[in-house]
């Protein structure tokens, strides 16, 4: 399970509720025009909807009681085509609004992933996988009722209370008087309602992104193995049935949120025709004006036409409060600072020629934190071959890290030609600079979908060239489906030294003049190291090599050797010449000598 270390979230960006709103719409601004659309369609459907009324008016007061029979026809066509073209509007409105809803949505998921790409290493490094994916799949698609029907929604339904008002004053503003008295009541209990689900829904997003991270950390295949073999499947299973316990109270609160004061509402509004006939027949008892048949019948129709769109507008205001948890959440993921950058006006190197530089180095993760490496100078010339060795957190691969910038220096620089990595363009230092790592990452794809990632216009000869120098075309070659072998989830469908030397072959195919070799081989066995080794060594011709080495027979040929203590370069030299001096090298070359027969 993760440590405490690496279980971190966001802090939350606290801003306030119009500025929300404001970065909200301004995510509808780019389809303002498809918006206008939808809205004289809104317009139009609302026009149409009071229409109905007026003219049952007329056939119930004019032209049932005068025996009109053309009249009453032609009313009667025109309810029937009111009908009609509402029922057009709507399906016109419900597909314009629900295309801009889910561009919306592409745009947020899109924007929030390209973020994340820009982040550096330690970002990843302290946040939880399922974290990130539930921002983007639990956060983003729990806003979809918002993004793609609440925004029209809200318009439609203003639009429709705002015309049938002015309708049911024109028909009689005493009787609109009496509908209406209780209208800021029940918009202050929507209020209300609303700011409590907004609440309980934060808390139900936090619930479901500890969920994913659960099942994304311990259903993955390392995630099995280990519960496996520690006996931990029933206690996992466990864990996850209380996460999912407390999901659920959260998921009823959710839904219970004011579900009887919204109850309340509707009753109060379902009644209020019988309190308008009451009135009706109370002001004709004691002397008050007369009001027709028709236009009571017509008064009450506009009422209960005016029951549905409030109910609905107060219900849209309770889920557009609930909705402002979820666009925090994603909002906190947008407004994270991107510490990694290319400048204004970047460098572009045409041609790596591939000599490294570290000059006066130095390295920490935060203020608070010592530094990792200080005093770091060491220069590999291009097609040269630098070794770096040391115990556990000597910031061996730390140092690796900050030629390809998924780290930056906290003081000195780093350089490549003579140019600070900082200055150059990420084109340029993802062109010229490989790393082959010690845990290697295959996607669940085929074995040629995984090499091309590295270089996607490259041929099957180009492939298979590749391969053939990291010693793996053969066994690719025997396989059933070649070279359209899944690999399966982490590529654990091969062992552990056919996935190095695919990842050896992947780095072969994008050519880089600076390869980083991370522990290539440190979990492998005796025989199999010796087949990654020769690849690697295939590999590494004419280029300028940085390897990270815990086996030392690895490094006997390179150019330099540093070994790391405490961060700073305790010695350097060549194999020969640190051995002659009897220091840290040679200790550490004696301590392999005697761990070789155990391998």
């Amino acid at each position: 399970m993760p440590r405490d270390d690496i279980n971190w979230t966001p802090p939350p960006v606290e801003e306030g509720q119009p500025r929300q709103v404001r970065r909200i719409l301004k995510l509808f601004r780019p389809y303002r025009g498809r918006l206008a659309v939808v809205g004289l369609l809104v317009g139009a459907a609302s026009l149409v909807s009071v229409a109905t009324p007026f003219l049952l008016k007329e056939i119930l007061d004019t032209a049932i009681p005068q025996g009109r029979t053309g009249l009453l026809s032609l009313l009667a066509l025109g309810m029937v085509l009111s009908a009609v073209l509402g029922g057009v509007f709507g399906v016109l409105q419900t597909l314009i609004s629900t295309t801009v809803g889910q561009r919306v949505m592409h745009d947020l998921r899109t924007a929030v992933y390209g973020r994340l790409q820009r982040m550096s290493l330690a970002f990843f490094t302290r946040t939880r996988t399922g974290e990130v994916q539930s921002r983007i799949a639990n956060d983003i698609g729990g806003m979809q009722a918002t993004v793609t029907s609440t925004a029209t929604s809200l318009v439609s339904n203003l639009t429709s209370v705002i015309a049938t008002i002015v309708a049911m004053i024109a028909l009689d503003w005493r009787l609109t008087v009496v509908s209406l008295l209780l209208l800021p009541v029940f918009v202050w209990i929507s209020r209300r309602v609303g700011n409590e689900r907004k609440k309980i829904t934060t808390e139900r997003q936090k619930q479901m992104a500890a969920m994913a991270a659960t099942v994304t950390e311990s259903l993955s295949v390392s995630g099995i193995l280990l519960g496996r073999t520690m006996g931990r499947s029933d206690s996992l299973t466990r864990s996850f049935a209380d996460e999912s316990e407390g999901l659920v109270d959260l998921e009823v609160r959710s839904n219970m949120a004011g579900r009887w004061r919204m109850a309340v509402i509707g009753i109060v509004m379902a009644a209020m025709p019988a309190v308008i006939y009451w009135t009706a027949g109370i002001a004709l008892q004691f002397g008050g004006p007369a009001i027709s048949i028709g236009t009571l019948v017509a008064f009450v129709s506009l009422q209960q036409g005016l029951f549905r769109p409030t109910v609905s507008l107060l219900s849209t205001g309770v889920q557009i409060q609930t909705s402002l948890a979820l666009f925090q959440r994603i909002f906190e993921y947008l407004d994270l600072p991107i510490d990694i950058t290319e400048p204004e006006d970047p460098i572009h190197l045409d041609q790596v020629k591939g000599e490294v530089r570290f000059e006066d180095v130095e390295f920490r993760y935060d203020d608070k934190s010592g530094p990792i490496l200080d005093g770091i100078d060491i220069t590999v010339p291009a097609g040269g071959s630098l070794a770096v060795v040391g115990a556990t957190g000597a910031g061996k691969s730390t140092l690796s890290y900050l030629v390809p910038r998924l780290y930056d220096v906290t003081g000195g620089r780093v350089t490549l030609d003579g140019v600070d990595v900082r200055d150059l363009d990420f084109d340029t230092l993802a062109r010229g600079i490989g790393v082959v790592s010690q845990e290697t990452y295959l996607f669940h794809a085929t074995v040629a979908e995984n090499l091309r990632f590295a270089k996607p216009d490259a041929t099957d000869e180009q492939l298979h060239e590749a391969a053939k120098a990291a010693q793996i075309h053969d066994h690719i070659a025997s396989l059933p489906d070649g070279y359209d072998t899944v690999v399966g989830e982490r590529g654990h469908r091969f062992s552990g030294g056919e996935k190095q030397r695919l990842a050896i072959a992947r780095t072969i195919l994008r050519d880089p003049p600076v390869l980083i070799l991370d522990e290539a081989t440190s979990a492998l066995d005796t025989r199999t190291e010796r087949a990654v080794q020769e690849a690697i060594d295939a590999l590494s011709a004419n280029r300028t090599t940085l390897t990270i080495a815990h086996r030392l027979s690895t490094i006997r040929g390179a150019d330099q050797i540093v070994v790391l203590d405490g961060g700073r370069p305790a010695e350097r030299g060549t194999h020969e010449e640190l051995l002659e001096r009897e220091g840290r090298y040679a200790a550490l070359v004696r301590r392999d000598a005697q761990l070789e027969p155990t391998r």
